[in-house]
């Protein structure tokens, strides 16, 4: 699926993309702390870590629709 180069289009992209790559900060930071924890639970860290996965992959997605296909 790729996006025409008009500028709301993009502008949306980016906007998302600098969106999800906060949330995945923030996730980093909760992980952390609840692993300091001395009883920390483990289900969560799971499902937060879960949730980080998901949005790498949705941070790739939109970085490529983002960048031009070269083709060689």
């Amino acid at each position: 699926m790729a996006f025409d180069e008009d500028d709301d289009g993009l502008a949306e992209l980016k906007a998302e993309l600098s969106r999800l790559k906060q949330e995945h900060r923030d996730l980093d930071s909760a992980i952390d702390a609840l692993e300091q924890v001395v009883v920390s639970d483990q289900l969560q860290i799971q499902r937060l870590k879960k949730r980080k996965l998901v949005l790498r992959d949705r941070i790739s997605f939109i970085e490529d629709q983002l960048t031009p296909d070269i083709i060689a």
